[in-house]
Formats: structure tokens, C-alpha cells, sequence
């Protein structure tokens, strides 16, 4: 049975399990009003709740939890400023606060997608309720005046609200697509690219204009205006239904033994691994080695960013029409290929550019197969296990 295959399947047994309750609360012995609820459910990959949600998807991930260039990996802009400016200048373990922010979401993130599981009924209002605690803790770091006041308002508070905010993300998308959901993770995960261009560049305007304060305030209000609407529309596709429920409480945490959940967890450690390591040392590899003023070093990140928000649309896409794990290895390949040949023969610093763009557009990409792999790596385990 091929990928596309065992994802309708799974879409129809999604639908088949919400029939059961619709069923028990029929007043007749009618199948007609069954067929009708069961059908008055928004359509999967398309439709206009569909495309909301996404576009609320897009909004949390680029200004909340983005996992490479959102806030938490912004913070560069706040360690520089922090660094150079009254109260903090001087003052130690500055950049631990990015680090516990970056942190406290990876380590937070699990523990929150499984309490969503736990109590589903809850779980649609937390991304509401962590963009507000996001916003709350964006405020309240402008009346900081040490280093360990930040870390406990920016680092903690801000991390653990954006893993609340993010998480039914990723729990529902697998509801409203399955045929495009690979186009679906890359669409949302593009996010990225606008997060690591855009978010430097608008938090480094407010600081210099305002000063931190009061730049504080106002992001902490542009933050709430712009994704809190979008919120309303992060939202299960099912309905919430008791027996459905009932069975997701049990946790079968068998899997973690199987063969293949070990070669997975080995590859993702080796791609994060790799992965950050271009963008933490490109601009200062383009001062050193050409020369690059301030800004043309900076545009080394900045043409990552954008090639990877082109690259994660682009390999979303193509994962929904090739089998995963061939989008996996043409993404390894392209990435090395880039690393190896590109960067490290390069002579100019018109060709570290190119090596920019062709890095983002296939190492960029890598993670939207990561969703699809594992989902196909559960069912394949759970055969595993049985075998």
C-alpha cells in the first residue's frame, strides 16, 4: 500500500469512528440524519476552514514557536542589544536566555501535545490562551532590570506559553489534510523564512527607536493583534467525542522500543545536529574570509531564510507525490552537496551566496518529511511489534 494510500485510509477510519457516537445519540433507528452529520463536517485539503487554519498555523510559527527563525531564534537582535545598552550591559549569562527559551519549548512541546491528548475538550482554547501568556510575558519583561528577571520572564514564561500556542498545531493538522498534508507542514513551516528575515529586522527598528521598554510593549501588542484572531480558527475538524476520548488517555509508549523509532531518533539527532551549525557561522565566515560589511554579512542568513520558505513549500509539496523517504535523501543530498562543494570551495562571496540559496532551498526543506516519516514510522512499528 503506498504513502497517499494508507493517509485516505486513515482519513476514513477517522470518519468512521465519529459515525459511532453520531449513531448512539440518534433518537430512531434513521441512517439518513447519520449520513448527514457525518457529511456536514468540514471537507479535509480544501475548503475555506482548511485554509484559515493553516493561515492561523502560519501566523503561531512565525510569531510565537518558530522552530529555526521565529522569536526564540531572533533573539541575537536582544543579546546585542542587552550586551551594549544600560541596565544589562556588563552582566553575565545574557545569551542563556535565548538558549532557555529555545529549550524550554523542544523539552515543553511533547509534554503539552500530550496533554492536549488527555483533555481534548480543553485543548482548542490553549493556543489562545498561550499567545496570551506569550503577549503577558513580552509586557512584563519591560519593566526588567536584571539578567535573571529576563530569564524567568523571556526565557521560562515566554518558552513555555509559545509550546501552548503551538502544539494543537501540529495535533490537527493531521485533520484537515491528509492527500496534501506534506504541502500542508510545508506551507506552515515556511513560516520560517519570514520569522528569520522579517523578525530581526522589526524588533531591531523598535529597540532603536524606542528603547527596549517601551519596544517591549509594543511588540508585545503587535504579537496579541496579529496572531490572537487567528487563533479562533485552530481548531480539531472532528468533533469532540467521549468514547473517542476514552481511548486516546491510554498512552502505549511500546513503540520507543521498536528498531525503527531508533534509526529515526538517530537521524533526527544527526540533521539538528548539522543543521543550525551554517546559520550561526555564515556571517562572521563572510566578514572574515571577503571582507563583508555589516549588512552584506547578514544577508548571508537572510538568503537561508528565504530559500528555506521557498524549500519547505517545495519539498511539502513533493513529499504528497514521491515517497518519503526519496524527498528525504534528495533533501540529505542536495544539503551536502551544498556544504561540501559550494561553501567549501568558495572563492567569492558572490559564490558563499549561491551556496546560501541552494543550502536553504534542500536542508530547509528537510524537516516537512520529518511529520510524514513518522507518521508512516508508527504504523510500520506497530506491525513491528507484532511481528
Amino acid at each position: 500500500m503506498d504513502e497517499n494510500s494508507q493517509d485516505l485510509n486513515d482519513s476514513n477510519r477517522g470518519s468512521t469512528t465519529m459515525a459511532i457516537p453520531m449513531q448512539q445519540i440518534q433518537s430512531g433507528p434513521s441512517q439518513s440524519g447519520t449520513a448527514r452529520h457525518e457529511f456536514s463536517l468540514p471537507p479535509v485539503d480544501t475548503g475555506k476552514d482548511a485554509w484559515c487554519f493553516l493561515a492561523a498555523c502560519w501566523a503561531v510559527e512565525a510569531l510565537v514557536w518558530d522552530k529555526y527563525k521565529g522569536f526564540s531564534f531572533s533573539f541575537g537582535v536582544f543579546q546585542d542589544y542587552y550586551s551594549s545598552h544600560e541596565p544589562f550591559r556588563g552582566s553575565g549569562n545574557i545569551a542563556s536566555i535565548g538558549t532557555t527559551t529555545m529549550g524550554v519549548m523542544y523539552i515543553g512541546t511533547p509534554v503539552v501535545i500530550a496533554l492536549c491528548r488527555l483533555f481534548p475538550r480543553q485543548a482548542r482554547w490553549f493556543t489562545l490562551a498561550g499567545l496570551f501568556v506569550a503577549s503577558l510575558a513580552m509586557a512584563m519583561s519591560s519593566f526588567c532590570s536584571t539578567v535573571p528577571q529576563l530569564l524567568g520572564v523571556q526565557g521560562v514564561l515566554f518558552g513555555a506559553a509559545g509550546c501552548f500556542a503551538y502544539s494543537p498545531c501540529v495535533l490537527y493538522i493531521d485533520e484537515w489534510f491528509v492527500r496534501r498534508k506534506g504541502m500542508a507542514y510545508g506551507i506552515m513551516w515556511s513560516a520560517a523564512g519570514f520569522g528569520g528575515v522579517v523578525l530581526p529586522l522589526l524588533l531591531e527598528s523598535l529597540l532603536g527607536r524606542f528603547g527596549f521598554a517601551t519596544a517591549m510593549r509594543i511588540w508585545s501588542g503587535i504579537l496579541f493583534a496579529a496572531a490572537a484572531p487567528l487563533a479562533l480558527f485552530i481548531k480539531p475538524r472532528l468533533p469532540h467525542s467521549p468514547s473517542v476520548s476514552s481511548r486516546v488517555r491510554t498512552f502505549d509508549m511500546a513503540y520507543v522500543k521498536t528498531r525503527l523509532f531508533a534509526l529515526h531518533q538517530l537521524a533526527n539527532v544527526i540533521q539538528a545536529t548539522g543543521y543550525f551549525l551554517p546559520g550561526i557561522y555564515l556571517p562572521a565566515y563572510a566578514r572574515a574570509q571577503f571582507g563583508a560589511s555589516g549588512f552584506l554579512a547578514a544577508l548571508t542568513v537572510i538568503l537561508v531564510n528565504i530559500a528555506a520558505t521557498v524549500g519547505s513549500v517545495m519539498m511539502g509539496s513533493l513529499s504528497d507525490r514521491l515517497h518519503v523517504t526519496t524527498c528525504v535523501i534528495l533533501s540529505a543530498i542536495g544539503g551536502t552537496t551544498a556544504v561540501l562543494l559550494i561553501w567549501g570551495l568558495s572563492s567569492s562571496l558572490g559564490v558563499l551566496y549561491l551556496f546560501c540559496t541552494v543550502y536553504g532551498l534542500f536542508a530547509g526543506g528537510l524537516d516537512v518529511h520529518v511529520a510524514r516519516h513518522h507518521a508512516r514510522g508508527g504504523a510500520e512499528g506497530d506491525r513491528e511489534r507484532q511481528q
